[in-house]
């Protein structure tokens, strides 16, 4: 059985060229990266402005296993499947990090035969997107550090610098640093702390911008530090908006490959949706949807985290409308909510799929009250039994949802035809009035307490005091009529990892809360929640090697 990265160096790739044509995109309107890989350019986006708009089809998830459920890989599995089937569909994904590369979940260009390629680039340098974000992130903070020692002129107060350093890596060591020691000529010390790249303020900025002038009105409303008599310091107070322009003038161009089935697939920005709001870009999104009848995008995780975010955040500042809602679910993570310890998932057990079983119906409930179709796609593994799939499906029949077993892993687009078929039908059923869950405009609180009892389903929450005062300096820059982006763990519908299944009884506890202006939203923390990732025990790294050819192995 070849592994994730054979299958992948074997794909017969097409020239970018011969990918882009078919869409209507000229080749002068191409910037390429190689012979594979090449970003799309503003003159194209202009062109098509005036086109008509296909169906979005969003891919989400229930909360997965350690490993994930593969909700790209049935994100990549439909489009070929769609293709297949005579639609044309355009994926538009999000970048992968390095730091689930090199540490525990691998890589995020999909699996098995239902891949974006080439896939080593995607995972690891791709067109540098990731690289321009963290000099743009680093070369403001910087800039807030040599402004202090050159006299400090805004008064800025080195302990309530509200802006951190970050690198697109899991190192835990880097969470809590101090900086400018060695003497007066290396700085003011002051504590400093690092975040992985896709977690950062600038990230989402990327991902929200509408297009380059959007972009630098976005950057100079990040609040970066307040001053000694409290008042706030934006990156335009420090003229650092030109600069960090420059850095990202190329990052904001959506990038085009293709699938191993030569699909096209638009690849832009990868904000984690556990820590940040776990969307690609609106400008990959919205050109999906110029370019394709119907364009396949996926966010984070769970649905109580991606999807929720998608919603409430993204197609809310896009003004977009979700014509269907593809809901993965994996007999292995139901049983992992039903109790089953990881290393007993591939053994059946009916008694703990049925009770975990709640975790889906949770899911469909919470994505049926923004208004938009659902269908269940199992995702399907070899261990799967047919007792396990025919549970299942009889539970959505008793829902009156559609469900699909979709096998695209194992039989790339072929596998998801049924599911592509499924989808179609829904959307020409019609009958969705997509709306946010939220108005925008409440308190803080009450947009948390909304999002908590609706969709995590908790009786209330409770605020730390250090949330408490955080909110009341929102409310003081009259900042906080504005969306909520909860960073909660994905393994659970409540903020403790450890609580699975439907979690009953428990209140959503916010330990801190930070203004993301620049983004245009707030950001709640929970539980434990960390901006700084760690690396496993035996990471990924370990197994990943390049032979004298320069092939790589071990990457997956």
């Amino acid at each position: 059985m070849l592994t994730d990265i054979e299958i992948a160096q074997n794909a017969k790739m097409k020239k970018i060229k011969d990918i882009a044509a078919p869409l209507g995109i000229e080749e002068d309107e191409l910037i390429p990266y190689g012979h594979y890989k090449a970003k799309i350019s503003q003159e194209c986006i202009d062109r098509l402005k005036n086109k008509p708009d296909g169906k979005l089809i969003l891919v989400t998830a229930i909360n997965p296993t350690p490993a994930g459920e593969g909700k790209t890989t049935t994100s990549v599995g439909l489009g070929q499947a769609m293709n297949r089937i005579g639609k044309n569909a355009v994926l538009a994904l999000r970048e992968p990090s390095l730091g689930p590369v090199f540490g525990i979940k691998g890589g995020a260009a999909g699996g098995g035969y239902a891949q974006v390629v080439p896939m080593e680039d995607i995972n690891l340098h791709f067109t540098g997107d990731m690289h321009a974000l963290t000099s743009a992130n680093n070369l403001l903070c910087a800039l807030i550090d040599n402004h202090i020692q050159q006299g400090n002129a805004l008064g800025i107060d080195p302990r309530r610098v509200m802006i951190d350093r970050c690198l697109d890596m899991n190192d835990r060591a880097l969470r809590n640093i101090t900086i400018g020691l060695g003497g007066k000529v290396n700085g003011v010390p002051r504590e400093d702390h690092f975040r992985i790249t896709v977690a950062t303020e600038f990230m989402a900025i990327l991902c929200l911008a509408e297009d380059l002038e959007d972009l630098k009105k976005r950057l100079g409303r990040i609040l970066v530090a307040y001053t000694y008599d409290n008042k706030p310091v934006y990156a335009a107070d420090l003229k650092a908006v030109g600069a960090l322009t420059a850095l990202l003038k190329d990052a904001i161009n959506p990038n085009l490959v293709q699938t191993l089935e030569n699909t096209p697939a638009i690849i832009h920005g990868g904000p984690f949706a556990n820590i940040a709001h776990g969307c690609n870009s609106i400008r990959a999104t919205k050109l999906a949807l110029k370019l394709g009848d119907y364009a396949i995008t996926e966010a984070g995780f769970g649905s109580d985290l991606g999807a929720e975010k998608f919603f409430d955040i993204k197609c809310r500042f896009a003004g977009l409308k979700p014509d269907c809602t593809v809901l993965v679910a994996t007999i292995r993570a139901l049983k992992y909510n039903g109790g089953v310890p990881k290393t007993e998932l591939a053994t059946e057990n009916l008694d703990a799929l049925k009770k975990g079983i709640v975790n889906l119906k949770t899911h469909i409930e919470n994505m049926h009250k923004f208004g938009v179709p659902v269908v269940v796609a199992i995702n399907r593994f070899g261990t799967d039994t047919d007792a396990e799939i025919e549970y299942i499906e009889k539970f959505c029949a008793d829902m009156g949802v559609t469900v699909s077993l979709a096998e695209v892993f194992a039989k790339g687009g072929e596998g998801g035809i049924d599911l592509a078929n499924k989808v179609c039908e829904t959307i020409e059923k019609g009958g969705g009035d997509f709306s946010p869950l939220y108005d925008e405009k409440l308190p803080i609180k009450e947009k948390l307490e909304t999002i908590a009892r609706e969709i995590y389903r908790a009786d209330g929450v409770t605020y730390t005091a250090q949330a408490e005062k955080a909110i009341k300096e929102i409310e003081a820059l009259g900042c906080d009529r504005i969306p909520v982006c909860v960073a909660k763990t994905q393994y659970s519908l409540s903020d403790d990892p450890a609580k699975l299944g439907k979690p009953e009884g428990f209140n959503i506890t916010i330990r801190d809360v930070k203004l993301s202006n620049g983004a245009g939203f707030v950001v709640a923390l929970t539980g434990e929640i960390m901006t700084m990732p760690g690396l496993p025990k035996v990471p990924a790294a370990n197994n990943i090697d390049v032979a004298a050819d320069g092939e790589i192995t071990g990457l997956f």
